[in-house]
């Protein structure tokens, strides 16, 4: 009793430190004079309703350029933070990113475990895109070059949303997106948590400290409870990877995939199996790997790797899109790499 007592306090502190660092990190970004969107001629409408409940995590933020006229490609960003920590405010500046290339983006924030358990964060993104399929117009937006982008367990949401848009199911969330009859030509599941039951089976295949270990599991009995396995139907769009693995041709065709991850991310492996899923369904899949890197890097972008991997991410939507995003800003810098190199030189003593 007093060991589980003593796990389940752990891994609360661990969560509420993770939670800490990386929701102070987005703010300290966010107050830096090079984070303004209007210096990259980006304007942001923020906490705009996508369902009528008035809650907060049902609030979205749009990110869209001002320097373009005409419809543009949309991107609906979903975060990470293991299902139950962060929001649209900590990942303002994936939007601010995808925006300077001529994305309109929608940042969405949803309800976070183990308060609001699965399938209640996908039942949000589901409600976003439904929103999404009746509103991206109206703020300039493009539906027919739709990417559904997310990092870690936003990953997972977003890759569970296209499993709904594909195929026909039976879940009502799956039944809504599908019904909307809108179709992502583009998917980024970066660092991608892509089957969230049996989260042991990283530490069975490779030595984990424990506090990632513990990370893992509190990720899975947070969103899932405790007595979730593979192959139960009920968990199927908690493991939206497990659905691809199966080799089931879909009615509507899957989008063009980029996968990025570092290679001492802990989670990996669930990206090499996205590309061989995506390989037997014969879809272009592109997979990267960062060397170093550990989880979720991609948002430190004054590291060389994370502007690798955002150079990467537009080269290859660019090229499946089939549109020049990089034509679509003037300014002489990429990604988000302006604002956190700046802050990062700001802070050096070099």
């Amino acid at each position: 009793m007093t060991s589980g007592w003593g796990e389940r306090i752990r891994r609360r502190a661990g969560s509420v430190v993770m939670d800490g660092f990386y929701g102070g990190l987005a703010r300290l970004f966010q107050h830096h004079p090079l984070a303004k969107p209007g210096l990259y001629n980006v304007e942001v409408l923020r906490d705009i309703p996508y369902t009528t409940s008035g809650r907060r995590e049902h609030l979205l933020d749009v990110y869209r350029p001002t320097d373009r006229e005409g419809p543009r490609p949309v991107v609906l960003y979903v975060h990470g933070g293991g299902f139950r920590i962060l929001s649209k405010d900590t990942h303002w500046v994936m939007g601010l990113a995808f925006a300077r290339r001529g994305f309109v983006v929608f940042n969405i924030s949803y309800r976070l475990a183990p308060a609001h358990r699965y399938p209640a964060a996908l039942e949000d993104a589901a409600a976003a895109y439904v929103w999404l399929a009746r509103s991206a117009s109206a703020y300039g937006g493009d539906l027919g070059t739709l990417v559904l982008a997310g990092e870690s367990a936003g990953a997972n949401l977003v890759t569970a949303l296209t499993v709904a848009a594909c195929y026909r199911r039976d879940e009502p969330l799956a039944r809504a997106v599908w019904d909307t009859g809108v179709v992502p030509r583009g998917l980024w599941p970066a660092c991608g948590l892509l089957q969230a039951t049996d989260s042991a089976r990283f530490a069975r295949r490779r030595h984990l400290p424990s506090f990632v270990a513990d990370r893992l599991v509190e990720v899975e009995s947070a969103y899932l409870g405790e007595d979730a396995r593979p192959g139960d139907p009920r968990y199927d769009l908690a493991d939206p990877l497990c659905v691809l693995e199966r080799g089931v041709a879909p009615e509507r065709p899957l989008p063009a995939c980029f996968t990025s991850v570092g290679t001492k991310d802990p989670i990996l492996d669930d990206t090499r199996r996205l590309r061989a899923a995506y390989d037997r369904l014969g879809v272009p899949c592109e997979d990267r790997y960062y060397e170093g890197e550990m989880h979720a890097f991609q948002a430190l972008a004054f590291r060389p790797n994370a502007r690798a991997c955002w150079r990467d991410t537009f080269a290859f939507f660019e090229q499946h899109l089939g549109m020049d995003l990089c034509a679509t800003t003037h300014l002489p810098l990429e990604g988000p790499s302006s604002i956190l190199t700046a802050l990062w030189r700001t802070r050096s003593p070099t």
